[in-house]
């Protein structure tokens, strides 16, 4: 009988480890069919007759959503509608009965033109300065629906240089304007940066009968961006209260008066409107996105606020992962390694900014890339999908991929029950 030599003995061993640490590594097939959820909200797009595409609105989790929503602002703090996040009349006649608020964030002049056309009682407030032209074409081609600019519209701007362009709109149109200045809390995306500026604009409006100054719009959402690290985002949490009060306390020394209601004083924004209660010098958030909740929303702040939006689109192709001509060798190689490689899903459409969510354990082709016609998805095959059959995807942001798919299918106790327009896509 042979014997192994001490060196034979340890070589055999390294190599006998180093194979059973790689196979320690390798992935082991994941996935599985539909949860209980998507499975009944896969039946009811069949029983809609749905066969493309669709971008589908849970709302019993958006009144969920909007709840908690209204439990923090509800007799602490006044509560704006971000409406690029939330696209659709409909959506934002619900929210707006859910909520107790008329008051809507505007961010483009189709969506001005829309909102004071179609919900005349709403409040609105520019969420970004608009060109004085986008300005001026609104005052010159608006219809007549009872909305009075004068009383209920707040164009937002940033800096002297706009402001004067304002003003000489104002006295050309004969048109008194609300004024709401921007102001940077920390973003440095835009905005007033000190008070020196801020003096000269206070100036600037009291020299012009027509503008009126209607309050302060500082976004601090960014804060929540910040890495928790060594108490980074704490520290901008911090910078940007503090900064807004400075300036919130300066316009309260200068000569200017806000509305007879006082001056609109908004900040927040869905990541962070629950870090003010009223108790500071805001008395005004905006939220948008926290009642879908796409995925770049899951966040320590709204971990009890539920998804609500999905993109459903059918499954038009699925079996085992044949690579294009040319790259069969790698493709062999990577479904060796990696089981959740070996079984395709080709999609109708594709390519949006949105994660697969059910079945679980699909992903896309690092080798093939993506596609906005047909795009591949692969997986262990154990999802058990076929044609026909939905793949939900969740979106990453609800602004701009809300309005890709048409209609809203809009879903409610195990059925498709209403189809809701979307706005028209705009920048």
């Amino acid at each position: 009988m042979a014997y192994l030599t001490r060196r034979q003995f340890m070589g055999a061993a390294t190599v006998a480890g180093s194979v059973g640490g790689v196979a320690w590594l390798q992935p082991t097939p994941s996935g599985a069919p539909h949860e209980p959820y998507f499975a009944t909200l896969n039946h009811a797009l069949h029983q809609a007759g749905i066969g493309t595409p669709t971008m589908v609105l849970d709302l019993v989790r958006m009144r969920h959503n909007a709840d908690q929503v209204k439990q923090h602002v509800q007799g602490r703090i006044q509560l704006r509608l971000v409406n690029k996040s939330l696209p659709c009349l409909n959506l934002l006649h619900e929210l707006s009965l859910l909520t107790g608020t008329q008051r809507q964030m505007v961010f483009s002049l189709p969506y001005l033109h829309l909102i004071t056309q179609h919900k005349p009682q709403s409040d609105v407030l520019l969420g970004k300065p608009l060109p004085v032209a986008a300005a001026a074409h609104y005052y010159a081609s608006r219809s007549v629906s009872g909305f009075e600019p004068a009383k209920q519209l707040q164009w937002l701007v940033d800096t002297p240089e706009r402001l004067k362009q304002y003003s000489d709109l104002a006295r050309a149109q004969q048109q008194t304007m609300r004024i709401n200045i921007e102001i940077d809390v920390g973003l440095h995306r835009g905005g007033v940066p000190d008070l020196a500026a801020m003096q000269t604009m206070v100036q600037m409006i009291m020299a012009e009968p027509l503008l009126q100054w209607a309050g302060l719009m500082g976004y601090d959402a960014h804060t929540e961006k910040i890495p928790e690290l060594i108490g980074l985002r704490q520290e901008a949490r911090l910078h940007a209260a503090q900064t807004y009060k400075r300036f919130a306390d300066y316009m309260q020394q200068s000569p200017l008066k806000g509305s007879p209601a006082g001056p609109t004083l908004n900040t927040g924004g869905s990541p962070s409107f629950r870090l003010h209660d009223g108790m500071g010098a805001a008395n005004e958030v905006a939220v948008g996105s926290a009642m879908v909740k796409p995925t770049d929303f899951d966040t320590p702040l709204l971990s009890d606020f539920l998804p609500a939006a999905f993109i459903a689109t059918p499954v038009l192709k699925t079996g085992p992962f044949v690579a294009p001509d040319g790259v069969e060798f790698f493709s062999r190689m990577a479904s060796a390694w990696d089981a959740n490689q070996r079984h395709s899903v080709f999609i109708y459409g594709g390519q949006w900014m949105a994660q697969p969510v059910s079945p679980e354990g699909l992903s896309a082709s690092a080798l093939i890339g993506k596609s906005s016609n047909q795009q591949i998805l692969l997986g262990s095959g154990k999802q058990g999908l076929r044609p026909d059959d939905f793949v939900f995807l969740r979106p990453t942001q609800s602004e701009a991929v809300l309005q890709q798919f048409g209609d809203i299918a809009v879903y409610e106790h195990g059925r498709i029950t209403d189809m809701w327009p979307v706005f028209p896509a705009q920048a």
